[in-house]
Parts: structure tokens; sequence; C-alpha cells
């Protein structure tokens, strides 16, 4: 993907991808989700901006892969955000990291290969185990898949030229403040600066016309 000098790219259509962090957390009172506040930022400079949030609580990669990506297609939209992979570490005791790796690689090569020009973005995931109640041997088994989980994510966005943003490398990534009461989903403020980084991103690699820079 190139990087545009100049602001001059409007989005007409923008499809989200992924689990919980996408879609919202279950259960939990309200406070937006990212791609809501992106699609806002959006819909500032492009009012006739159409949304959709295919996000689903609970999902794997492969499971992204085999309920959300054609539905994404068949919105022919320009602009796709893919956020998942948490799940296949924390729902199974020996993750399947190549697993996922699969899965993601098949998501971007039919998106970038139906969707020409399409602009693309996944993200890497923060360290997940910080702020749950687990013991010693579930903590570093998640530890080490959450590491093991954006390498590959890292890896696979390289590979097909996707911007990936670095959650979970971000200097406050880990601060209790970005995590809600439960510990693993995104609090309002969490949900806040990874849309702010999402708008950097939109402007920065894309050159797609956004507003709303205090996210930043």
């Amino acid at each position: 993907m190139g990087t545009s000098r100049s602001e001059t790219r409007l989005v007409r259509r923008y499809v989200a991808l992924g689990d919980s962090f996408t879609a919202g957390a279950p259960g939990n009172a309200f406070e937006g989700r990212w791609p809501d506040y992106l699609a806002e930022a959006l819909r500032a400079v492009n009012p006739e901006l159409e949304y959709h949030n295919l996000g689903q609580a609970g999902v794997t990669t492969a499971e992204v892969a085999g309920a959300q990506l054609a539905p994404c297609l068949s919105l022919d939209p320009d602009l796709v955000t893919v956020v998942c992979g948490a799940n296949d570490v924390l729902l199974n005791v020996r993750p399947d990291i190549d697993a996922h790796a699969a899965s993601l690689d098949y998501i971007f090569g039919k998106l970038l290969e139906r969707l020409p020009g399409v602009a693309l973005m996944t993200a890497t995931t923060p360290q997940l185990a910080e702020h749950l109640d687990l013991r010693p041997r579930s903590r570093k088994r998640v530890e080490e898949g959450v590491i093991r989980l954006n390498e590959a994510t890292r890896e696979v966005a390289d590979r097909h030229d996707v911007v990936c943003l670095e959650f979970a490398d971000h200097p406050d990534s880990r601060k209790r403040a970005y995590f809600g009461a439960d510990g693993f989903h995104p609090s309002a403020e969490g949900i806040r600066r990874a849309a702010g980084a999402g708008v950097a991103a939109l402007r920065t690699h894309f050159g797609i016309r956004i507003t709303q820079e205090e996210m930043a």
C-alpha cells in the first residue's frame, strides 16, 4: 500500500471484521466500539458513508474467515479493518497460531484479490493476561500465546503489505485504565485510543480525508 502525500481520498463504504474488540463486549454497558469512532470521523467528511460492523464476540480467526469474509466482499467496501486472534489464544489450552496465520493470510488474500485498491488495516493484540485473574500456568500460556499471535499477525500483514496497527507495542498498552472491568475488553478510553491510532493510519498510509485529530 503506497503512502499518499495529500488527504484527497474519500471512503464510501467501510466494513469492520473481527471478534468482540470490533463487535463490542457482550453483556457490558455500551461504551462505543473503535470502528464506530472511525466511521464517525469518516462520516464527518463524507455524510453518505456506509458503515457495516460484521464483528462477532467470541470468534476465532478461522470463524471470521468462514462467516464474515463473504458478506464483506458482497458489500464491496473500499475500507476494511480486520482485528482478530485473541480467542485463538484464550479459548485453547494449546493455541494453534499456525491456524490463525493461515486464516488471516486467506482473509487478506481474498480481500486484496477481490477488492482492488481497498484500504486494509489489521492490529496486534495487547497482552491479555496482565489484568486477568489467572493461575500462573494459565497466565504464562496466555502471555506466550499473545506474543506468538502478534508475531504471526505482523508477518502475515507484512507479506500482504497490509497496515498493522501496533496496539501491543504501544507504551500505554498495558495500563489498567485502558481495560474494562473484566480486565480483558478495552475501556472507553482504550477504545478511543485505538480509534485514534486508526485515524492517524488512514491519513498517513492511505491519504484518506478524515477529521477528529484530537482522537490520535
